[in-house]
């Protein structure tokens, strides 16, 4: 499943101070000084987001019943908001503060695909659209507080309002749009990253992967009325304001770490792709449009420097990242292959790897610095199309290293792993959207040319551990 998340003990030094007479004067004690204020989750708290999301639906349908079905991603992506509430309940334990807690949340979604479309021969065209309205959550968390900083895990229940239609025209002729209109329940899993923003605020960002399930619709066709089948599910990125009832809500960062010099860490992630594709033969015309969806884990390092002017950070970040992102589901042109005597052109879209050169601008509250990073974005891209015509089966390979940009942000704080990393340390979890720009490739199936796209586009969410060589000055609280 998708992600991940740290963080770690936090540990109180105490004083005590009795001080004796030169002269044997009887003992006298003196107060031990104030302990430092340990910041407490517990307490009710609610709130609000922003963020996007983008889905990885897997979807079968033979539009002209053929008895070879088309194999596609339906990826409904755009923006998303909402409001949380939530309890939380500290305690301690051998690995530190340990934080439990219930939230629930409600979404409302611009979350739609409406791209999708086949054209078989320009006898029949056939377009998919999906739209997310609307979601929401009830899960449980629980995580490692070092400080004013948690890092956590969630899952629970989801739910949403999940809307398909199917349009066909055959012949010229528009046939009644096929509408499926319901609400379906599932689950979540994911993680996320809380800090402390000074008084009773909060801020969060977070990654949700929603399963709501498989969907089945009969007659989703006109022709042959055939079935839809549909898989519901999506990776939700989002960041976060709350409010804390409760607690120690009268936290206040009194010094901003020391962020400036050289770092150097490495990283652990998943990677989803929204590629924009199309597969165009001239003769008939065969035209189909569609998504390739690569997903997987990436991983790899990363190198930067900093300046800093008082709480303000000021940064260059360079990574690589090597990557199982794959999608090798996706076939058009019918799917039967030679057995069904099907046309088939079957995708194997792959990213082994990729890279970044970033820019970095952020602001320490205490010992966690909030930023947003941007800049170049450069990759490897391979598509694999397998046809099947009269000359029998062919596999055709297009590998190339495409550059584009890539932008994001992130929360950053100290992480001492059980007192056995010392201040150098910190983790930082972030979200960054990469754009490959769009290839074109030319081809042969049979005797007959085409032209098959694909625009790369990247939502990647990732854990990192970065050693700062001039140790980061933790904030006191």
């Amino acid at each position: 499943m998708k992600r991940i998340l740290l963080a770690t003990a936090s540990v109180v030094t105490l004083g005590v101070g009795p001080v004796f007479a030169a002269d044997l004067a009887p003992r006298r004690y003196t107060k031990a000084p104030p302990l430092a204020a340990v910041y407490d989750w517990t307490g009710f708290y609610v709130g609000v987001n922003v963020g996007g999301g983008v889905g990885r639906n897997r979807t079968l349908n033979d539009p002209f019943g053929f008895g070879a079905p088309y194999s596609f991603y339906l990826q409904p992506q755009g923006l998303i908001g909402g409001a949380q509430v939530g309890y939380n309940w500290q305690t301690s334990s051998v690995l530190g503060p340990l934080v439990f807690g219930v939230e629930a949340d409600i979404q409302g979604s611009g979350l739609k695909d409406d791209r999708t479309n086949t054209n078989f021969g320009g006898l029949g065209f056939t377009s998919y659209g999906q739209k997310l309205d609307w979601f929401g959550t009830a899960r449980g968390r629980v995580g490692l507080a070092n400080g004013p900083v948690l890092a956590y895990v969630t899952g629970g229940l989801a739910y949403g309002g999940v809307k398909d239609t199917v349009s066909q025209t055959v012949a010229g002729v528009a046939l009644p749009t096929f509408t499926s209109d319901r609400t379906q329940v599932g689950w979540t899993i994911g993680s996320g990253v809380e800090a402390a923003l000074g008084g009773n605020w909060t801020g969060k960002i977070e990654y949700l992967y929603l399963n709501l399930g498989n969907r089945t619709d009969v007659g989703a066709a006109a022709v042959g009325a055939t079935n839809l089948l549909t898989e519901v599910k999506q990776n939700i990125f989002r960041a976060g304001l709350n409010y804390r009832i409760g607690g120690s809500s009268n936290y206040q960062p009194v010094v901003a770490a020391n962020w400036a010099g050289f770092y150097l860490g490495g990283n652990l992630g998943s990677a989803t792709g929204r590629d924009r594709s199309s597969l165009n033969v001239p003769i008939g015309p065969f035209a189909d449009a569609f998504n390739l969806a690569p997903d997987g884990i990436i991983g790899g390092a990363q190198a930067g420097y900093n300046w800093q002017v008082a709480n303000w950070v000021f940064g260059v970040e360079t990574d690589f990242q090597g990557s199982s992102q794959k999608d090798n589901k996706t076939c058009v042109l019918t799917c039967g292959g030679p057995a069904a005597g099907g046309v088939l052109a079957a995708y194997d879209a792959t990213l082994p790897w990729l890279g970044t050169v970033r820019g970095r601008f952020g602001y320490s509250v205490g010992s966690t610095l909030f930023y947003v990073t941007g800049g170049y974005a450069y990759g490897d891209v391979k598509t694999k199309v397998t046809t099947n015509s009269f000359v029998g089966i062919v596999t055709t390979t297009f590998d190339s290293t495409k550059s584009g940009w890539t932008a994001g942000a992130g929360i950053e704080s100290p992480f001492t792993l059980l007192g056995l990393l010392g201040p150098n340390w910190t983790t930082k979890t972030e979200y960054l959207y990469v754009d490959l720009g769009t290839r074109a490739d030319n081809f042969i199936i049979g005797a007959v040319p085409a032209t098959t796209t694909r625009s790369v586009t990247e939502h990647i969410f990732r854990t990192g551990l970065n050693y700062h060589f001039n140790s980061p000055v933790v904030a006191k609280y």
